[in-house]
């Protein structure tokens, strides 16, 4: 059964979840064996179509790693054919307004309390349940995880933060510093005030929070600043290792 909400509401627990951009069950496989708690699914920038996103969300059955996906666009078709296919929650990006968020929502849940269309059938295996039981059992334990990105998401961040079924916020670092016009300066005034916006926000509605860590470093100090998840990506890891391997030609 699912259990990556279930870990989020455990306050001291420490989570990690990569961003998988490559199109390959095996990545995926490598990346759950070390014992991710969740991988992220990413077919906003990865190159991953519907039959790789259906073999990397196989790829983590019988472990206790969340398969995720972050959608190209929050609307119910994109939502629903991850749903269907197995993931267990949803990243949404480029959120901007609180009903953007309410209508984010509202795709992970069946009539009458979302928009979602029901048809399991290929999700049912996944969970090992029933098509009929797969709302009942499913349902509940589905994630909703925001993309905090850009300008207008932060300046609606208090009222964003009060919407129900928020399971967690990730400050994205990388789309936000660019709306703000100093793209990868993450240590830019401007930008660390706006995270901070943002993980005040967070903290006051006990919402958890995700950040992007590339080093061990980076990882300390997010966690010592009170995040909980820490996750990074699939084919930066692959490029890190091949330019370590480089390096021990050098004299």
């Amino acid at each position: 059964m699912p259990s990556f909400k279930a870990k989020l509401q455990e306050t001291d627990r420490r989570l990690t979840c990569h961003f998988c951009t490559i199109p390959s069950a095996i990545v995926t496989q490598a990346i759950v064996a070390e014992g991710a708690d969740g991988v992220i699914i990413d077919q906003e920038h990865g190159a991953i179509d519907l039959a790789s996103l259906h073999a990397m969300i196989a790829a983590t059955a019988g472990t206790d790693c969340a398969p995720l996906v972050r959608v190209v666009e929050a609307t119910d078709a994109n939502v629903k054919r991850a749903l269907d296919l197995g993931a267990e929650g949803i990243c949404f990006p480029m959120l901007r307004t609180p009903d953007d968020v309410r209508k984010a929502v509202a795709t992970l849940r069946y009539p009458p309390n979302g928009t979602r269309g029901f048809g399991p059938f290929i999700a049912q295996s996944r969970w090992q349940t029933s098509v009929q039981d797969y709302r009942a059992q499913i349902e509940p334990h589905l994630v909703c995880i925001l993309l905090i990105e850009t300008l207008e998401a932060v300046e609606n961040i208090e009222e964003i933060c009060e919407i129900e079924g928020i399971d967690m916020i990730i400050p994205a670092q990388f789309d936000l510093s660019t709306a703000m016009g100093c793209s990868g300066e993450f240590d830019n005034p401007d930008l660390m005030a706006a995270v901070a916006r943002i993980r005040e926000a967070a903290n006051a509605k006990s919402i958890p929070l995700g950040q992007v860590a590339l080093s061990e470093e980076q990882a300390k100090k997010y966690l010592a600043s009170g995040y909980r998840m820490i996750a990074g990506f699939d084919a930066v890891w692959l490029r890190v290792k091949a330019a370590e391997a480089q390096s021990w030609l050098k004299p």
